[in-house]
């Protein structure tokens, strides 16, 4: 019989009402979620988290004096589980995903947030949290989308790999194999939907249901409908994709 783990948790989110909300439902709904402390603050925040250690930190990104980025910041070693709190902002969620820590947006739907919080559980015994908020406080300071790094589980461990270094992904059986500009493919559980969605940006194109290409390695178009990447990789192009795929290169 598994063991019921019990997640010390902390809430800080600046409306008092998203508070109460968020705290009923986690009540009713995720048992396993002991609430230590709760704050509308991000300083008082700060402190209650240096002081009482969480395993799990429910954190709002948008809130005066410190956002819940800058919060996160002020951690040298940020070990605790976060998930994040957004209404809109497309630019947050994107820096969360790519280092696959939990968000949801509001207002919370009550499915999302017991799955974000069964992943928090399953992450807090993988002891994953440190290396991926310290890869988001590095994307947050990452203008550049290629540039910005994503977090590929492995056999060993977890695969740090700059967005630039991703030449393609090959979907497999449900299985997805990320070719690299240099060294040898990394092989990853995660679905070729997976990556479509963490990668969703204009350098990258489903070309095909099994292929995702970086556009920046595009070579040359061939008119049967093929693309050749650095490489020499022969990519097929989806007969319904290949107008859309061209129009948007010419953009």
């Amino acid at each position: 019989m598994k063991t019921i783990m019990t997640i010390k948790t902390i809430l800080i989110d600046d409306e008092r009402k998203a508070l109460a909300i968020l705290k009923n439902k986690l009540q009713r709904l995720c048992p396993n979620v002991q609430i230590i402390a709760e704050s509308q603050s991000p300083k008082e925040g700060i402190e209650l988290i240096k002081s009482l250690k969480p395993d799990l930190v429910f954190l709002d990104i948008a809130m005066p004096e410190l956002s819940g980025f800058d919060v996160l910041k002020q951690f040298e070693n940020p070990d605790f589980e976060i998930i994040f709190a957004t209404a809109f902002d497309n630019y947050a969620i994107e820096a969360i995903k790519h280092c696959a820590i939990g968000y949801l947006v509001k207002p919370v739907d009550n499915k999302d947030l017991v799955v974000a919080v069964a992943n928090a559980e399953n992450n807090i015994g993988d002891k994953s949290a440190l290396q991926k908020n310290k890869q988001l406080i590095e994307n947050l300071g990452v203008q550049t989308f290629q540039k910005k790094k994503i977090i590929i589980p492995s056999v060993e461990g977890l695969e740090f790999i700059k967005i630039e270094n991703i030449v393609h992904c090959e979907g497999e059986a449900g299985y997805t194999k990320i070719h690299l500009k240099e060294g040898k493919p990394l092989l990853s559980s995660n679905s070729i939907g997976h990556f479509n969605k963490l990668l969703e940006h204009s350098d990258f194109y489903l070309v095909h249901k099994s292929h995702l290409i970086n556009l920046s390695y595009i070579e040359k178009y061939l008119n049967e409908g093929y693309v050749i990447l650095t490489g020499n990789a022969k990519i097929p192009v989806s007969r319904n994709r290949r107008q859309e795929f061209l129009d948007q290169l010419k953009s």
